[in-house]
Formats: C-alpha cells, structure tokens, sequence
C-alpha cells in the first residue's frame, strides 16, 4: 500500500522548520486544543470525565477566593516563545492581561500559575516537557494533577520556580484538600469530586 501525499489526505506538510505560533492562531480547521510544543503541532486526545471534573472543581475554587489583580482562565493558549504555545487546562493570569472577550491567547509572562490535569496521553509531556518550558518561561507556580488510588480523586502536586536554580521545586502533594498560600490563599475540598 503506497501512502499519500499529506495534501491529499487532508493533512497539510509542516513547514521545514517547523509551525510558528502564528501559524497555531490562524491554521484553519485545527481541532479543539491543540498546542504547540518545540513547532510541533500536538493534538489532544478525548479526555476522560475525571480531567472534565477535575478541571470545574479546580477553577470553581481557584475563583473562589481569587484577588482582583488576578483572573481564572480555563483552556487557553500560552504563548511561551515564537515555537512554543501549549494551553495549560487552567492558568491564573494577571487580571490586566485579560484584553477582551473575544482574546484567543495569553502571554506567558502573565501567567503566575500553570495547571495541568495529566491524561495517561500527556503524562511526560506534562510531568517533563512543559515544567521546563514553563520554568524557562519565568511562570512562578506549576500543578501537575493527577487521579490518585484508592478512591480516584485529584492528587495535586505543587511546585514553584527557585529564583536560584531557575527550576520548579515541589513544596507538596495534596491529596483531600489543597490548601496554600501561593500565589494567594486557596483552599479546596478535593473529595468535592465525588459530587460533581
């Protein structure tokens, strides 16, 4: 069996040094969530309920107690650097970097926290590939949330970037409730799950 030309499967050839952010906000027809990770165009995977619900109970108390200088966003592109934006399932944002409703990315240096809820699809890019790029990038909090045994709800790991090493380093694992103080005071019930 001869394969064909990407053109005329539908799939278009990458340029030779790969897609530019550019290219991520305007392609046409890209499915929903895709990234761009080191010019590479990454689709997503459909996700399982577990990071649907994970991502509601994390957003819904990051709000919750959220200061006005900041805004809660869910699924929107970062723009890290002309080759890299990766769309982080929920970032905290300087509240002045929000421009309008009809906005379709964010800078990374007003990103203060990054989370990503891993899918068995995402673990390394998320547990590797993007703490680096979003230590790289200067944005000071990361979680990396997972579904923890026995009972399947969210275990979130928190880091944050050392000034000195510039490089995250993780401050905890919460399991039952996530409650810090960085970048503000947020306290959620992670077993809230089981309602949702």
């Amino acid at each position: 069996m001869t394969a064909q030309p990407a053109e005329q499967s539908g799939w278009r050839m990458p340029p030779m040094d790969g897609y530019t952010v550019d290219d991520l906000l305007t392609l046409p027809d890209l499915p929903p969530h895709t990234e761009l990770i080191d010019g590479s165009l990454v689709l997503v995977s459909p996700q399982r309920y577990f990071h649907f619900v994970t991502i509601d109970l994390l957003v819904t108390g990051l709000r919750n107690s959220v200061p006005p200088d900041l805004k809660v966003a869910r699924e929107m592109t970062v723009v890290l650097d002309r080759r890299n934006g990766p769309e982080p399932d929920i970032c905290v944002i300087k509240a002045a970097a929000k421009k309008g409703l009809s906005q379709t990315y964010f800078e990374g240096k007003d990103v203060v926290l990054a989370v990503e809820v891993i899918s068995p699809e995402s673990e390394a890019r998320d547990r590797l590939t993007k703490t680096h790029k979003y230590a790289a990038a200067g944005i000071r909090y990361y979680w990396v949330v997972e579904m923890a045994e026995p009972d399947d709800h969210p275990a979130v790991e928190v880091f944050e970037l050392s000034e000195k090493t510039g490089m995250y380093r993780s401050t905890g694992i919460h399991r039952d409730r996530l409650k810090v103080d960085k970048p503000y005071p947020i306290d959620i019930d992670l077993t809230a799950i089981d309602n949702l």
